[in-house]
């Protein structure tokens, strides 16, 4: 028995999908907050200069091919950063190794009022 033409699409289609895998790590002795709104939280290019506490670090497993959106990786930094209750992140490491993939460490801040 031949495989249906809709199963072989769907495998191939699931095979083709880009990911953004994430695991995050609350550091130790920092206050936990509730979880806030991803839309609200900023990604920034480096740290900022106003007065923030650092939540925790954000680790993502990116597809390198298919390559994933820049707008994914930014939503799952949103997601993760929020769930923390953080309301910024900023990037400390991306690696690109074509053999492995494409890996981002980012931490969570939490800005003082």
């Amino acid at each position: 028995m031949s495989p249906r033409p809709w199963a072989v699409a769907f495998a191939c289609a699931l095979t083709a999908c880009a990911f953004v895998d994430a695991t995050t790590t609350q550091y130790v002795g920092v206050p936990r907050f509730p979880a806030g709104d991803p839309a609200k939280v900023e990604v920034l290019s480096s740290e900022p200069m106003r007065t923030h506490d650092r939540l925790g670090e954000i680790l993502l497993d990116i597809s390198v091919d298919p390559p994933a959106a820049i707008a994914d990786i930014e939503q799952r930094l949103r997601e993760e950063t929020a769930k923390m209750g953080g309301n910024a992140v900023f990037v400390v490491r991306d690696m690109v190794n074509p053999n492995v993939g494409r890996k981002l460490i980012a931490v969570a801040i939490r800005y003082r009022q």
